[in-house]
């Protein structure tokens, strides 16, 4: 493949979007107005910057969930948990 269709197709990979409708209340769509101007952009890359924190955050909070459903299932023994603070205290570095 020569080296414009490579090009070619690596706009439409990255450019391929689907057109959604949101309803925004005025002042909120005053606020991503306002943030787009102060930070060069548009109030779409603002939406989809959110639409992302958004997904990463429930990411998150799933695992969190997952550890605290493990811990639960399986206390951590309090033997262990002894040992390992006498070993963080013995080990801490002197600044």
């Amino acid at each position: 493949m020569a080296p414009r269709e490579q090009t070619i197709w690596v706009t439409i990979l990255v450019m391929a979007r689907r057109q959604v409708l949101v309803q925004l209340d005025d002042e909120l769509v005053a606020r991503l107005d306002a943030l787009a101007s102060k930070t060069d952009t548009n109030r779409s890359e603002l939406l989809r910057r959110g639409a992302h924190a958004v997904l990463a955050a429930e990411q998150t909070a799933a695992a969190d969930r997952e550890l605290v459903a493990a811990y639960t299932t399986n206390p951590p023994d309090p033997d262990i948990i002894l040992s390992a603070r006498r070993l963080a205290a013995e080990t801490v570095p002197e600044w």
